[in-house]
């Protein structure tokens, strides 16, 4: 049975086999050559008139094929170059794969990430990667992990299964990061369990008039939602990493390609799910582009 590195194989080599200049540009090409992605949204009970602009960079994968230390300076530089309000992190730093020797330091690509700037603060979460490639973490089902170590190392605030309260551009703002939600589940795809504690985090908002934004690595928690938290950020799906008139043969969720990618808005709730910009279980982009997200809320 293919698991969804074989089925991406697969896929791309079929798709591509007979297109020796589209290999080319899914495996070399594509992969490198990141883009800015805006949306402008106003989600409810945000405040009329007020403005907020929100970066996200997420699934950098570093030590993977497309992805060194050099290229995530070129990244932080180029999400500085926006002048967003919050600079949001969401998740899996690493390569898919277990470590090797020859990765770069954790301390080196943490303290890349460290240059970047935003009025209102950076944050990040950890993704399923951060876990499933620590053996101590796993081996004790709880953190800290060495990713979440480097991260604060460096000097940049994880959030997991917490909600911060902020004096933002656009006023007061509740700031939530769920914790991974299949973080113990196992590479062989096993029973799901994550460190996730939606209950708990939401638990933490104690006012019912600022706005929440929710962090979640994984997309799938949008569906149980409430409607107090106005919009849902999330990584993870990579947009299928092969997209085809809108339609991803594989995507890494149990709802498929309904939130496989881009701007989703259910029964008055919005969620964005950015496309990443690295690679996972095989380096291949085609029909979604590596991207840094901008979204310009109000």
């Amino acid at each position: 049975m293919l698991d969804r590195r074989g089925v991406l194989r697969t896929l791309a080599g079929l798709f591509l086999s007979g297109f020796g200049l589209g290999s080319a540009y899914a495996f070399g090409w594509a992969p490198l050559h990141h883009q800015v992605t805006r949306y402008r949204i106003a989600p409810r009970h945000w405040p009329a008139g007020r403005r907020l602009r929100v970066a996200v960079v997420s699934d950098l994968h570093v030590g993977g094929p497309h992805m060194p230390v050099a290229r995530v300076m070129r990244i932080v530089a180029e999400t500085n170059a926006l002048e967003p309000d919050l600079t949001l992190l969401l998740g899996d730093f690493i390569a898919s794969r277990p470590p090797e020797p020859d990765d770069p330091p954790m301390a080196a690509w943490a303290a890349a990430l460290a240059g970047l700037k935003a009025r209102d603060g950076v944050f990040a979460i950890l993704g399923n990667h951060d876990w499933w490639h620590d053996e101590a973490a796993l081996a004790a089902r709880r953190g800290p992990t060495q990713v979440g170590r480097a991260l604060q190392t460096a000097g940049l605030r994880l959030l997991e299964n917490e909600a911060l309260r902020l004096e933002t551009a656009a006023g007061p703002l509740w700031l939530a990061g769920l914790g991974d939600q299949i973080a113990f589940e196992t590479l062989r795809r096993g029973r799901t369990r994550g460190i996730d504690d939606l209950p708990g985090t939401l638990g933490q908002i104690t006012e019912d008039s600022a706005p929440v934004i929710m962090m979640a690595h994984e997309p799938d928690v949008f569906a149980r939602l409430p409607a107090r938290v106005s919009l849902t950020l999330s990584g993870h799906t990579h947009g299928g990493q092969i997209r085809l008139l809108g339609w991803s043969p594989v995507v890494p969720s149990r709802y498929g390609n309904r939130y496989a990618y881009g701007h989703v808005r259910e029964h008055g709730r919005d969620l964005v799910v950015s496309g990443g910009l690295g690679t996972s279980k095989v380096p291949v982009r085609f029909g979604v582009p590596p991207e840094i997200v901008l979204i310009e809320l109000g």
